[in-house]
């Protein structure tokens, strides 16, 4: 792929309950890239799932495909530009839902054939941590990443553009999964992470003592399914759930991730020393976790510069996609069947 002093990158984001396509305008001739957000159109499927207590996959995939055109369709539309002033199709290829990743991927395949224009498949993770580009420049290497969201909770040392190395991840439910099924026992609804967030701001902590599992060990790995069982466990053994106990388990419950993975990365840090730490994921919209991660980095290493996303590049969206395609674009091909999905690919 030939170097563009300016380039338009359409992406495309469908591995979960997503459907997401944006386009970016990036200005190269800085000392590092400017990305402009020309469109960014997301259509959640947050209440069709919501009745189910958690993603259906075949519905996903149907749902997909019934708002991946009219999604272009508008990308298109509000960035005001043309198949012919594209320059590179980006798209999810993994990990997520294959029924749905097999949506977004056929129509990034079929635009690339159609318009023939160079595509790249992109790894969602990387997506994600490529999302703090969007607003930030000049981001220095090495860089710790810390990815929480509904399907991964990974801790992953970045130590140059498309160089990922990971230090840890989850051994069972990700943080996002927790927090679901959690909102599940406490009959709070879905999303979980929301809805935990809400009721746990009326709570306080002290009456009950949640664990926080592998806060000690040595590895950088997490394990939360043990504290899902504490919760369910919590809750039997309560005569009755009222409104003010949902509150204080949920700040507890909370709190006890919270601890977890910023006594994970404070470690991380000591260790491999990054010039900058990165908070990524869909549960990077947490507030209680932006914060206090935040003052346990300025407490611990306060040198270290600490970065996240604006809440609205936290969640699955298609403008982190065309960033991460951009950094990657040398991979890019003009062959549209050489991006392979893969629901099960890792970061490193």
């Amino acid at each position: 792929m030939t170097r563009s002093t300016n380039m338009n990158i359409l992406g495309i984001e469908t591995s979960c309950d997503e459907t997401a396509v944006a386009i970016i305008k990036v200005q190269t001739n800085q000392k590092s890239p400017i990305f402009h957000v020309l469109s960014n159109v997301v259509s959640s499927q947050v209440k069709l799932h919501a009745k189910y207590g958690g993603v259906v996959p075949n519905l996903a995939a149907r749902e997909h495909a019934k708002n991946i055109i009219p999604c272009l369709e508008e990308a298109m539309e509000t960035a005001k530009l043309s198949s012919q002033q594209i320059d590179l199709i980006a798209v999810t290829r993994g990990p997520g839902l294959i029924s749905a990743l097999l949506i977004g991927t056929s129509a990034a395949k079929s635009l690339a054939y159609a318009w023939q224009k160079p595509i790249i498949g992109i790894d969602h993770i990387a997506g994600h941590i490529y999302a703090n580009w969007i607003e930030n420049r000049n981001i220095e290497f090495p860089i710790l990443c810390l990815v929480v969201s509904g399907g991964h909770t990974e801790l992953v040392l970045m130590t140059d553009y498309g160089k990922f190395e990971l230090l840890g991840k989850t051994r069972d439910d990700a943080i996002g999964e927790a927090f679901d099924k959690t909102s599940r026992l406490l009959e709070l609804g879905y999303p979980g992470g929301p809805a935990i967030s809400r009721v746990a701001e009326n709570g306080t902590l002290g009456k009950f003592n949640l664990p926080r599992p592998m806060i000690h060990d040595k590895s950088f790995d997490f394990s939360f399914s043990g504290l899902k069982t504490a919760i369910r466990e919590l809750v039997i053994s309560q005569k009755k759930i009222t409104d003010s106990t949902r509150a204080e388990i949920a700040k507890e419950f909370q709190q006890a991730t919270i601890d977890v993975l910023i006594s994970k990365t404070i470690k991380a840090t000591e260790k491999y020393y990054p010039k900058t730490i990165i908070l990524a994921g869909g549960v990077a919209a947490n507030k209680e976790l932006r914060k206090q991660l935040g003052i346990a980095i300025e407490k611990n290493v306060s040198k270290t510069k600490y970065l996240m996303p604006s809440l609205k590049f936290c969640a699955d969206n298609a403008s982190m996609v065309a960033v991460a395609g951009y950094f990657e674009r040398y991979k890019a091909t003009n062959s549209p069947w050489d991006v392979q999905t893969d629901a099960n690919i890792t970061i490193a």
